[in-house]
């Protein structure tokens, strides 16, 4: 394990940050991506560096291509390697479909959808020096079922979920495995920008058959069985984590 690399975006905070610890604890050297919570981006790579590993704070909007080149050329000059992308960053504008402006749809799909295939292009180009890598990124279920307020950002997770599996494919021969995780609502600082939040967490707990909504540590989980030696043969997939809700009428 000594020496292996891991970028996880958007892991200031909040789930990404989770999962960037646990990595830590299994020998990863870290690359923690943010783009604009800066104190708390250092002060996980601090909470790294206190379990011995190293940690790389690099500030990067991802959904902007050029930044994301600048990002990975920062990567290949500090640690050479990369053995691990999770694609956790996401944004978007929470509005009905009909009041969507354009400018709205283009965030979110950038930031959601347009960042996994081009960071997914510059993750290869590390991951081949490797001889195999993995890559999972976080959905939600809002790709698959109608929530309120969520068209563009629904519609954006839809359509990482497609690249997952193309990717899956075409980075099969290069023996990287591509994955996605999806959860159901989590309680998390992300959850505060929605308009309907209390009632979708009010769903959550009342209706999921699991009898309690899904915590961070649920999908986190997830990720981890996912960029493990056991899930070698899971390609293309988006697991969901919810607890069974979206099974549900």
């Amino acid at each position: 394990m000594e020496n292996k690399v891991a970028l996880v975006t958007g892991s200031s905070r909040g789930i990404g940050k989770r999962i960037a610890l646990e990595l830590a604890k299994e020998g990863y050297d870290l690359v923690i991506n943010y783009a604009r919570s800066k104190n708390a981006a250092l002060e996980t790579a601090k909470e790294i560096e206190a379990l011995g590993r190293k940690a790389l704070v690099i500030k990067a909007n991802v959904g902007d291509v050029e930044k994301i080149k600048q990002m990975f050329e920062k990567i290949d000059e500090e640690y050479g390697r990369l053995d691990i992308f999770v694609n956790n960053a996401a944004s978007g504008v929470q509005r009905p479909a009909l009041e969507l402006e354009e400018k709205h749809w283009d965030w979110t799909m950038n930031i959601n959808s347009k960042a996994l295939l081009f960071c997914a292009q510059e993750a290869a180009k590390l991951m081949e020096k490797n001889g195999e890598g993995k890559i999972v990124s976080i959905s939600s279920l809002g790709s698959i079922r109608y929530l309120e307020n969520y068209t563009a950002v629904g519609v954006s997770k839809a359509a990482l979920e497609a690249l997952t599996r193309y990717l899956a494919v075409e980075l099969a021969r290069k023996n990287i495995i591509v994955n996605a995780v999806s959860g159901g609502a989590v309680d998390t600082d992300a959850l505060a920008h929605f308009p309907n939040r209390e009632e979708m967490l009010a769903e959550a707990r009342e209706k999921t058959p699991a009898g309690r909504m899904v915590e961070m540590d649920d999908i986190v989980n997830s990720v981890m069985f996912l960029l493990g030696d056991r899930s070698d043969m899971i390609r293309g997939q988006t697991i969901i984590v919810d607890g069974g809700i979206s099974l549900l009428v």
